[in-house]
């Protein structure tokens, strides 16, 4: 019996909110896409709350607009952030930094919503979009030729397209099978992720504090007096929390936040997870044929909470530089794909040094190091434009 044989334009392998992402924008472009997952289970709906959310920017939340995401999902459970406090410790001679929406000249910094809801939206959307064909199985090859490439599944199932997009995650198999080489580094922590209820309204501001010795706490704005914690700990002291359930991380907490936030109580189910950080910066976004978007492509730290923003840039630059299938009869020129490299190549770059000089900054213990980091808090605080460019690069805006 012959295999079967799947014909499109665009290849997306992954099935994650930055593949679906980008699935939806190009076939909304014109183009022909199939999407490659291991497995096609639609998304369950709940009505508890998601320990995994996402701090999406304004390029984040431009793309879902055009592509009919943003305004499918559930608005109730999607919070706008009007500023963020970042404090360098618990004392008030530690540092301090503010940013708020006002002085970015906008109505929100960013959104804080769930997984579950981005995804539910994006899974509805991926059912009913014309020019997407989703395809089940495992890969087992990629063959680049000339003038498309193959990949072939472990049933024989065959895959043809002009370009393949690689969105299939840190661990990335199409990174892989391109011999695509990436430095790797571990930061030594885990992110530590529960949501609470708090006593006192948090008015939309986003909490940072970088403390010495026991990583970064983050507090960000969920609907009605939630909040989402994202603890970058050191992974002692990680596993420690996780082990010692919500109780013990509440007590941790309120020594940071009780001011800010008053009591915390658990938001049910009474769930604390937590997930291994690191670096990952990948030689090349692009092979012949070959184009890579979010975690395929990089992974930062998240104390500012850009990964997911950074993939949905790639997939708005990526559509940007493609275009709609009149506009070139092959969507995996090379020359195409070296203008989406050099798109991305600044924005990524710079989020990476950002990010990890920040942890490395706020992860020494050095005395000298501590009180050059607290003066320039201090220092940048009282800079508005400065200040200002900042937020507005990191809110897609810059």
């Amino acid at each position: 019996m012959s295999a079967q044989v799947y014909e499109s334009d665009i290849c997306v392998v992954g099935n994650g909110a930055v593949g679906r992402a980008a699935a939806l924008a190009l076939a909304q472009s014109g183009w022909k896409v199939t999407v490659l997952s291991p497995s096609l289970a639609p998304v369950q709906p709940s009505e508890e709350w998601d320990v995994r959310v996402f701090a999406l920017n304004h390029t984040a939340h431009t793309l879902l607009k055009q592509i009919r995401v943003w305004d499918a999902m559930n608005a109730a459970r999607i919070e706008p952030v009007t500023a963020m406090h970042v404090k360098g410790g618990e004392n008030m001679q530690d540092g301090r930094l503010g940013f708020d929406a006002y002085g970015a000249r906008s109505n929100e910094l960013a959104w804080i919503l769930e997984n579950r809801n981005l995804m539910l939206a994006l899974d509805a959307a991926m059912r009913f979009a014309p020019g997407v064909q989703a395809v089940g199985g495992m890969a087992t090859g990629l063959q680049q030729h000339p003038d498309h490439a193959c990949i072939t599944l472990q049933d024989g199932t065959l895959i043809r397209s002009k370009l393949v997009i690689g969105a299939d995650g840190a661990q990335s198999w199409v990174r892989g099978q391109c011999d695509i080489g990436m430095s790797y580094r571990s930061y030594g922590q885990k992110g530590v992720v529960a949501n609470f209820e708090a006593s006192l309204p948090h008015h939309g501001v986003a909490h940072q504090w970088f403390v010495e010795d026991l990583g970064i706490i983050a507090l960000l704005p969920l609907p009605g007096q939630r909040v989402s914690l994202v603890w970058s700990a050191p992974d002692l002291l990680a596993d420690e929390l996780v082990r010692g359930g919500m109780e013990n991380l509440i007590s941790r907490l309120e020594h940071y936040c009780y001011a800010t936030h008053g009591k915390l109580s658990p938001v049910l189910p009474e769930n604390v997870q937590a997930f291994p950080l690191r670096l990952i910066r990948t030689h090349s976004l692009i092979a012949p044929r070959v184009a890579l978007v979010g975690d395929a492509a990089h992974v930062v730290h998240p104390l500012a909470g850009h990964g997911m923003n950074l993939g949905f840039g790639d997939v708005a630059d990526l559509v940007s530089v493609l275009g709609k299938p009149g506009d070139t009869e092959d969507c995996g020129d090379s020359r195409l794909l070296e203008r989406y490299r050099r798109a991305r190549k600044e924005d990524v770059l710079l989020m990476q040094l950002t990010t990890d000089g920040l942890a490395r900054l706020f992860g020494s213990d050095l005395a000298p190091v501590r009180l050059a980091r607290k003066a320039g808090m201090n220092l940048l605080d009282r800079l508005p434009l400065i200040k200002n460019r900042l937020i507005s690069h990191a809110m897609g805006r810059g």
